[in-house]
C-alpha cells in the first residue's frame, strides 16, 4: 500500500463528515442505537461497532487503520502511551507459571512489569544480552511463552537479530513483542520479519510535536481482538479522540520530518564524533557501531537519536555542559520538533560520579528540526564553557 495513500486517504471517508479535508474529532462518550437487537449485538461484540468510546471511536479508528497499514499488520490498537501498550500486549499472552525471556535492561516500565507486577502471579523473567540471538534460545524453557525485544533500544542502541528470534519463537509457539519506537514502521518492519506484536510510542515520531502521548500495538486481527476484549477494555487505557486526532495530524508530515532529521543528524554526528572532548559515539548507522552490519540489514535509516561519551573528570563538567546549552533543551523522550539532550549522570550526586565508569560520562542527543549549523554552534560553545577537551 502506498505510503502517500495511507497518510492522506486511508480510513478517511470524507463523504461521511461533510467532505471536510481534516477528519472531525468525534468527542462523544457513547453512541445511540435505533434497534434493541443492534444494541444486543454490540454487547456481544464491542469490537464490531461503536458502543462506548472506551472501546472504539470513529476518530481513533481512522488512526488505527493508518498505523496498522504502516506496520504491514492486519489490525492495531492505540493506547494512551507506550507503557500501556506493552502492558496489555504482555498481560494478554501470559498466565500464572509462565516464563518470559527479555532483552536485558529494558525500558523502565517494562522492567517494573517483569520484576514487580508479574511475579505476584508466578510469572518469571530471564534477562539476556539480545545482541546474540542464541542467548534467547539458550534461556528458553518448557514453560517459556513470551519473548520481549527492543531493537534498537534508546540508549546504547543494542539490537537483536529480529528474523532469527522470530523464526525460533514460531517454531516453539512463543509470542514475540518488540519495541520499534526508535525506527518507526517507516524504517523497520518487524511484522514482515515474523514478529507477532509490534509496539511503538506514538508520543515520539508519530506525534512529532511533543504535545500528546500515544502507544501503538500492531498484529493480527485475532490477536488485537483478544487484547481488545480483555486488557484493552478492562484497563481502560485506550487513547482519547482528541489525542488520536493530534496523532493523525502528526502522521501527515512524518516522512518529511524524518527525512529532514536524518540529514541534519549526519552533520551533527560528524561534529560530535570529531570533537576532541568525545571518546566515542553510539549511532547505528556509523561504521564504528558494533552492530553496524545488522543495522544496515534490518533498518532502512537510523533517525536522529544517538549517544556519546565525553572525557569528563567530574560530574560538574557535564552539568556545566548541559546548563550552557542555549538552544538544545534538556529533557527526556525524543521525536518532536525540538532537539534534546539527556545526561545519564542526572541520576547521580557529585560524589557518586566515577570517571572510570563510561555510563557516568554518557549523554544522549536527539536531533530535531533545527538547522545543523544552529545545533553545532550551540554544542561547540557548551563544550568550550564546560572545559571538556
Amino acid at each position: 500500500m502506498d505510503i502517500s495513500y495511507i497518510l492522506n486517504e486511508l480510513g478517511e471517508d470524507r463523504e461521511h463528515y461533510f467532505n471536510a479535508i481534516a477528519p472531525p474529532i468525534i468527542q462523544t462518550s457513547n453512541f445511540r442505537f435505533n434497534k434493541v437487537d443492534e444494541l444486543r449485538a454490540a454487547f456481544a461484540d464491542e469490537m464490531s461497532t461503536y458502543l462506548y468510546s472506551r472501546g472504539l471511536n470513529p476518530t481513533v479508528d481512522i488512526l488505527r487503520k493508518k498505523l496498522a497499514a504502516l506496520d504491514g499488520a492486519e489490525d492495531c490498537l492505540v493506547f494512551n502511551n507506550g507503557a500501556a501498550a506493552i502492558f496489555a500486549g504482555v498481560l494478554a499472552n501470559v498466565k500464572a507459571g509462565d516464563h518470559i525471556v527479555s532483552v536485558s535492561k529494558p525500558y523502565t516500565w517494562v522492567q517494573r512489569l517483569f520484576d514487580v507486577i508479574l511475579p505476584r502471579f508466578a510469572v518469571t523473567t530471564t534477562y539476556v544480552d539480545g545482541r546474540d540471538a542464541t542467548n534467547y534460545f539458550n534461556a528458553t524453557r518448557p514453560d517459556t511463552t513470551f519473548y520481549y525485544l527492543e531493537s534498537p533500544n534508546s540508549w546504547d542502541f543494542a539490537m537483536q537479530d529480529i528474523s532469527a528470534i522470530a523464526a525460533y519463537a514460531k517454531q516453539h509457539n512463543i509470542i514475540t513483542l518488540i519495541d520499534n519506537s526508535y525506527c518507526t514502521p517507516l524504517y523497520q518492519k518487524p511484522i514482515e520479519m515474523g514478529i507477532d506484536l509490534a509496539m511503538q510510542t506514538a508520543t515520539k515520531y508519530i506525534g512529532g510535536h511533543s504535545d500528546t502521548l500515544g502507544g501503538v500495538l500492531s498484529g493480527t486481527h485475532a490477536m488485537m481482538k483478544k487484547i481488545f476484549d480483555s486488557e484493552y477494555l478492562n484497563i481502560g487505557s485506550g487513547i482519547q479522540p482528541f489525542n488520536a486526532w493530534l496523532l493523525i495530524r502528526g502522521l501527515r508530515t512524518l516522512p518529511a520530518r524524518l527525512e529532514r532529521i536524518n540529514r541534519t543528524t549526519q552533520d551533527v554526528v560528524a561534529f560530535v564524533k570529531a570533537h576532541p572532548a568525545v571518546k566515542r559515539i553510539l549511532y547505528p548507522f556509523d561504521e564504528s557501531f558494533p552492530q553496524y552490519q545488522l543495522a544496515k540489514q534490518q533498518m532502512k535509516e537510523a533517525p536522529g537519536l544517538f549517544s556519546f561519551y565525553v572525557k569528563a573528570e567530574s560530574r560538574q563538567q557535564i552539568v556545566t555542559f548541559c546548563e550552557s546549552l542555549q538552544h538544545i533543551q534538556m529533557a527526556v523522550s525524543w521525536g518532536g520538533h525540538e532537539s534534546l539532550l539527556l545526561p545519564k549522570c542526572a541520576g547521580l550526586q557529585d560524589h557518586e560520579f566515577d570517571a572510570a565508569n563510561p555510563d557516568h560520562q554518557m549523554m544522549r542527543l536527539y536531533v530535531g528540526l533545527e538547522e545543523a549549523a544552529y545545533l553545532i554552534t550551540d554544542l561547540n560553545q557548551a563544550f568550550e564553557r564546560s572545559g571538556l577537551k
